[in-house]
């Protein structure tokens, strides 16, 4: 007889011949337990006859439901109970011997656990006090919150009990009172494992952190300051450089945004605030900033010093389609490239491409400072010219991401026909008879330009088309709105004193970026565009073809404007 045990309640049986095969199975055995060792032991105990046998005798391991289908008889498994050895209830047994009502009454898991805690709140900035001197800012019943306070709680709790769940509990916004539920769990009596409630109530204590409370003595008061200038006779660069802060949220630390003469001003709180703003700006334009700083005060006792930090950066001159006369020392540099070139970007880069050839060069802010240089003519300076003929050179081509193609095209200045020229331009692909262009009239212009004289025998053009025009569609679309709108920084501007010209100035130049951005898709990459509610599409008509003709933004381009959004969320302050 060969005897098999696996368990001290269960064992095997088989005959020397191989001929029987019994099964002792006890009540005490899980059935999934029978049912593994069943099929563990089959190719081993049995041969092919037997199977079936097995395969009704493993029945016994199936469940309730199954074993009532197999026709066969199974005893009835009943759990064993206990008397509480306190009140004599019945109960699963356990290793204290006791119900959880008297476990309970005995042992308290929640004792030495607090019950009630202090956090402090910034009510200016919506930021919570991380000791000794963090403030992060997180949303009312946010889960970043709830590990925020359960963090608070960790130290005190570890050493007594273990923490199983966490829930916010409902309290009145103006309350002051932030109450979550825990559930923990404890070992206790003999080795038994409890689990329970706690409630732990958080009073909210209103404190100002320290660049709140610097405001709020002083609204002018700042540690560092950020002037961000560049000299050119248009705003274009801070139009789009400002959408591109609202974008990332790289002004979200400052304390106040002044405009100035050729830039802006930002002020922030710290300086380390200061340092991010400049690395995020010379990350997105050619810049080149030098630093200082004044002693406000100092206490000798403590050898501590407060200083006033200030951030000169210059951004680049050179802005997109502005017409530029390579020196000498740089074309040759970049290739022996132009010498007249255009500028068709400029990110932490200037790309500038030959019109006439399609070459392509980029010049980085290192090497652009090296060697500056100034643009020969900007775009307040394009004249408008109508196409009277062209004749495409070569196919469409794409360079850096945009299509060209050259072509010879004769053009007269709008405000005189009288003169024709033959020139030629990239923007053979986009060009018609008839279609007007804005480009930079060299023949009837007087550049004053040094780096120009030092190219002896140097044959300028008539005249260097940059785009297509669209004046005269948008005139007739002039009065209706777009389907998209912008975000603006809120800027403190000084009153123009009756300087009406001013305004009307800067009101242009935001007119002439918002087309740039319906015509231009590069630029409308890496900002923010929002649906407009109060766009209402014009009706059927001539509208049609005007729609067709001017470039719009595609809706599937915007993204719904939440007012409530905070793209600060969850970023500390020092």
């Amino acid at each position: 007889m060969y005897n098999l045990v696996q368990h001290s309640q269960d064992y095997i049986r088989r005959s020397p011949f191989h001929t029987c095969f019994s099964i002792h199975y006890l009540p005490i055995i899980k059935p999934s337990s029978l049912h593994r060792l069943l099929r563990f032991l089959s190719p081993i105990l049995l041969p092919s006859p037997f199977h079936k046998t097995l395969t009704l005798v493993s029945a016994m391991a199936l469940n309730p439901s199954d074993q009532a289908s197999t026709g066969m008889f199974f005893p009835t498994q009943t759990p064993g109970t206990v008397l509480c050895c306190t009140c004599g209830v019945v109960m699963a047994p356990n290793p204290a011997n006791m119900c959880v009502k008297c476990l309970r009454s005995r042992v308290d898991i929640t004792e030495g656990l607090p019950r009630q805690a202090v956090v402090n709140f910034c009510p200016d900035c919506s930021s919570y006090l991380q000791p000794p001197n963090k403030w992060l800012r997180f949303n009312l019943d946010s889960q970043e919150l709830l590990h925020f306070l359960v963090k608070r709680l960790h130290t005190r709790f570890s050493r007594l009990v273990t923490l199983t769940h966490a829930e916010f509990m409902f309290t009145e916004p103006h309350s002051k009172r932030i109450k979550i539920r825990l559930r923990v769990r404890r070992e206790v009596m003999n080795g038994a494992i409890l689990e329970q409630p706690h409630i732990v109530e958080f009073v909210v204590h209103d404190k100002l952190c320290l660049s709140c409370s610097r405001l709020q003595a002083n609204p002018d008061q700042w540690v560092a300051a950020v002037q961000l200038r560049q000299h050119v006779p248009h705003r274009r660069t801070f139009l789009f450089l400002e959408q591109l802060i609202l974008r990332h949220g790289a002004a979200t630390r400052a304390v106040r945004i002044a405009d100035a003469p050729h830039g802006l001003d930002f002020f922030f709180a710290s300086r380390s605030h200061a340092i991010r703003f400049v690395d995020f700006v010379n990350s997105v334009a050619p810049v080149q900033y030098r630093t200082d700083k004044q002693l406000v005060s100092h206490d000798p006792k403590s050898n501590v010093y407060n200083y006033k930090h200030t951030f000169s950066v210059e951004i680049s001159p050179i802005c997109r389609e502005d017409l530029i006369c390579l020196p000498p020392k740089v074309a040759h540099s970049l290739g022996n490239l132009g010498p007249l070139v255009i500028c068709t970007k400029v990110s932490n880069s200037i790309v500038l491409m030959d019109p006439f050839t399609l070459r392509v060069a980029y010049l980085n802010a290192t090497q652009y400072w090296s060697d500056p240089f100034r643009p020969l003519l900007s775009s307040r300076q394009l004249v408008e010219y109508s196409i009277l003929d062209i004749e495409p050179e070569s196919d469409i081509v794409t360079v850096g991401g945009s299509r060209y193609q050259l072509a010879y095209v004769q053009v007269a200045r709008m405000s005189d026909f009288s003169n024709v020229f033959t020139v030629k331009t990239h923007l053979g692909h986009l060009l018609n008879v008839g279609d007007n262009a804005l480009g930079y009239d060299l023949f009837g212009a007087n550049p004053n330009d040094m780096e120009m004289d030092k190219y002896k025998g140097l044959v300028l053009p008539d005249c260097v088309l940059m785009k297509k025009s669209y004046e005269e569609a948008r005139a007739r679309r002039s009065g209706k709105q777009r389907n998209f709108k912008l975000k603006r920084l809120d800027i403190e501007v000084e009153p123009t004193g009756g300087r009406k010209g001013e305004d009307d100035k800067r009101n242009d130049e935001y007119q002439k970026f918002i087309e740039d951005l319906e015509e231009n898709p590069e630029l409308r990459f890496n900002i923010s565009l929002y649906k407009n509610d109060n766009y209402e599409p014009s009706e059927m008509g001539s509208s049609m073809a005007d729609a067709e003709e001017i470039p719009s933004v595609p809706v599937e381009e915007l993204v719904a404007d939440l007012e409530g959004l905070d793209i600060g969320d969850g970023q500390d302050q020092e």
